[in-house]
């Protein structure tokens, strides 16, 4: 098991912070030459004010038209992803290990306050599961790897919790931890996970085509 964690903790983990960020890259790179060879008209209607009124309304909770007609799932999924974000950014444990290895760190969180936030993050993950199978127009366009992918996120923080309180096997846990964060950092270049970079872009390029092309809102 010792041997498992030097090398997740060693040239895996180098091996994935390089298939992460040369995998999303690499796909930036490809859907812009995309986008310039299929539909080169848009960056004659390029706005930064349109283009960041359209990130910033879609940023803000309830901020579109659309979240508003769907107020409680607009609520979950930004619960979600800002809990998300903010767990592995500002937990004490995380920071210890970046101090270490590069000599940086973030302001860290109290432990009991990641730890009701990761409650908070897999109940949230339960309820966008539920809402997939119980919501017809969405089970219609779910498939099993679209449960996949909203569950993977759900195995680091589990793994994590279980960890911290030292729940089961501590050395297999941590081993399960790193390696579930490794496979979901490789998957995001390559899958809809990827949309936490994308997002940016493709509410940029809407926004170009509605607000600079045609003097709407996209929001």
């Amino acid at each position: 098991m010792t041997r498992i964690y030097e090398i997740l903790t060693g040239p895996a983990l180098w091996m994935t912070f390089v298939i992460f960020l040369g995998g999303l890259t690499a796909r930036i790179l490809k859907l812009y030459l995309l986008s310039r060879k299929k539909d080169r008209m848009i960056y004659n209607h390029a706005s930064l004010r349109w283009g960041v009124k359209s990130i910033l309304y879609w940023m803000i909770p309830w901020g579109s038209a659309s979240m508003r007609l769907q107020p409680v799932f607009t609520f979950v999924v930004f619960v979600f992803h800002v809990t998300l974000l903010i767990i592995p950014l500002f937990l004490e444990a995380h920071n210890i290990l970046w101090d270490e290895a590069f000599g940086i760190s973030l302001w860290s969180m109290p432990d009991i306050v990641v730890d009701a936030m990761t409650v908070v993050l897999m109940a949230s993950i339960v309820f966008l599961i539920i809402r997939r199978i119980v919501r017809l127009e969405v089970r219609i366009l779910t498939g099993a790897w679209d449960y996949t992918l909203l569950g993977l996120p759900t195995l680091p923080f589990i793994t994590g919790f279980l960890a911290y309180h030292q729940l089961g096997p501590y050395e297999a846990v941590m081993v399960l931890h790193i390696f579930f964060s490794e496979i979901l950092l490789i998957l995001i270049p390559f899958t809809k996970l990827g949309h936490m970079l994308l997002f940016f872009f493709t509410r940029t390029f809407i926004g170009f085509e509605m607000g600079g092309r045609r003097g709407a809102r996209s929001w």
